[in-house]
């Protein structure tokens, strides 16, 4: 059985095109070596992923935007930071934007073209779908890359109800040209296998991994809540994340007028940032209106910093997930890590990931008399009253379901069946035989 060496490293490889590179690597290289395609967000998957990676002994050349580019990925052994993305501000003119783009893509191709690793896994497509899912694909596939794709959303188009037939089609392409591919649940396997026509071999289900990259310091939710303005005794609901349709905030804000009615001891926070949803904004925030300008209602309409996002979450006392359509919700994930029990609309597979009374409740989509009873079912169970003493508890089943470790293995074991290596666990129990056979020669 063949044997993982170690291969010469080109120092060609570490020169990142258009922005900062670091690599700590120094003669030699893992043999399995990838390239992490990150469409230059998603920091928190980023960043778990990528230490896992190099945890393991991978190589990774990180392919990522200013948006990424932050010290936990400098001076890392193994891994070459390459910023071909840069500023993605959603404030530049449009040209700046097209400009910008543009760049992007050439550096995208130039670095494709000379780059050392064999495996390409993309994470997420850039700003042009059809062009990433049909020619860059083909581009890939004709340098002789094998691709794996983490299809996060299956068909994200159609959660949005703005599917068509040309996002489709081109979908189909992608899922067909990609050598393997990761889902995050077994719903999405399926319809992967039912409406795109992907082979059930070519699919892996892997967890979610947990948010691991937002901090988590030793701010108190006494402290977070008082930098909230939020005083000792009011229940406060958190709506995070990015805001549009699919998330059904209008649905917490009508459970919450019915709620308020009944007692004046709820807060809700709304933070995230708008995502082209200004039609759909704008009644959300005229129905608002009231509960902000009394202060029952706090809005941050805005992207959110991992040092704000640590605030909101231990300020909170239940985070809810009023969402009308979805796969699966990272949100839920980083709530679990601060240990804030989760309240979910009963869609995607949501459902799989609540324990009912132990780290949260699940209600009825597009229900707010549902949501509305949910939110109170919650603030009177043992799960609210023994919070502080609960907390460790989600945080514990929520690493044991979505470690990264579980994550990294299964990932390196595709890597290497595509590199046609022992999978890691194989070269493992491989290098303890040489080493026992070693042991024996020398005696």
């Amino acid at each position: 059985m063949k044997q993982i060496s170690k291969i010469p490293v080109d120092d060609t490889s570490c020169q990142g095109a258009g922005g900062s590179s670091e690599s700590a690597t120094s003669g030699v290289a893992p043999e399995v070596a990838v390239a992490l395609l990150t469409g230059g967000g998603d920091r928190p998957y980023v960043f778990g992923l990528t230490t896992e990676l190099l945890s393991k002994g991978a190589a990774v050349d990180l392919i990522g935007s200013d948006q990424l580019d932050g010290p936990e990925f400098k001076n890392k052994a193994g891994l070459n930071f390459f910023n071909l993305r840069g500023d993605q501000r959603p404030d530049a003119d449009f040209l700046s934007k097209v400009l910008r783009v543009a760049r992007y893509y050439f550096k995208l191709f130039r670095y494709a073209a000379t780059a050392k690793p064999k495996i390409f896994h993309i994470l997420w497509n850039n700003k042009i779908e059809s062009l990433d899912r049909t020619l860059l694909m083909l581009y890939y596939k004709a340098l002789g890359k094998r691709i794996v794709l983490t299809a996060h959303n299956v068909n994200q188009a159609k959660r949005d109800c703005n599917d068509t037939p040309l996002n489709r089609l081109t979908l189909r392409i992608q899922y067909r040209l990609a050598d393997h591919l990761f889902v995050h649940t077994e719903k999405m396997k399926l319809e992967l296998i039912e409406e795109f026509g992907v082979r059930r071999t070519r699919i892996t289900v892997i967890p979610f991994g947990i948010n691991n990259a937002a901090p988590n310091t030793s701010l108190t939710s006494r402290d977070a809540r008082r930098r909230l303005g939020i005083r000792d005794g009011e229940k406060t609901i958190l709506f995070f994340g990015t805001i549009t349709p699919y998330k059904g905030l209008e649905y917490l804000i009508e459970a919450f007028k019915q709620i308020h009615a009944d007692t004046a001891d709820y807060r809700l926070i709304v933070a995230g940032r708008l995502k082209d949803c200004e039609d759909y904004w704008g009644p959300i925030r005229e129905a608002m209106q009231n509960g902000v300008e009394s202060g029952r209602i706090l809005v941050n309409a805005s992207f959110i910093s991992d040092e704000q996002t640590e605030v909101y979450f231990k300020a909170a006392d239940v985070l809810v997930l009023p969402y009308r359509h979805v796969y699966q919700s990272g949100v839920m994930f980083l709530g679990y890590s601060f240990g804030l029990p989760v309240l979910a609309a009963d869609v995607g597979s949501l459902k799989e990931e609540v324990i009912e009374g132990r780290t949260g409740y699940m209600f009825r989509s597009e229900d707010p008399a549902e949501l509305a009873s949910a939110i109170k079912r919650y603030f009177s169970s043992d799960l609210f009253a023994d919070l502080d003493s609960r907390r460790q508890d989600i945080r514990d089943i929520a690493a044991k379901r979505h470690s990264w470790d579980v994550v990294g293995e299964a990932t390196m074991n595709i890597y290497a069946r595509l590199l046609q290596l022992p999978s890691p666990r194989e070269a493992s129990k491989n290098e303890a035989s040489n080493a026992s056979l070693d042991v024996k020669a020398s005696s």
